[in-house]
């Protein structure tokens, strides 16, 4: 059976820790999340918890999970033991 290996790039990313604002109200986040918020990208459900419009359909993002922008812009939420598994910090 043939084997690959995923070709390395460079993705941006944060821990999503609950929420995208301080108490003042000011975005905390990358200016790309900000603008996926702001454009309904990023959205919050009435119970309170986040979801991200992913090419796949809605996707939940839970508290510790990593918001990944994509090398075509394109966002997602991962697993801590997933993102930790696969990318390390760029240099």
């Amino acid at each position: 059976m043939p084997k690959y290996r995923k070709l390395p790039v460079e993705i941006e990313a944060f821990k999503y820790d609950g929420d995208l604002r301080n108490g003042k109200g000011e975005y905390y986040v990358p200016d790309w999340a900000r603008k996926a918020h702001e454009d309904g990208i990023i959205f919050f459900k009435d119970t309170g918890d986040m979801f991200i419009k992913t090419l796949e359909g809605e996707h939940l993002a839970s508290v510790g999970d990593y918001i990944i922008r994509g090398i075509k812009g394109e966002l997602y939420p991962c697993k801590p033991d997933i993102f930790e598994a696969t990318y390390e910090a760029a240099i």
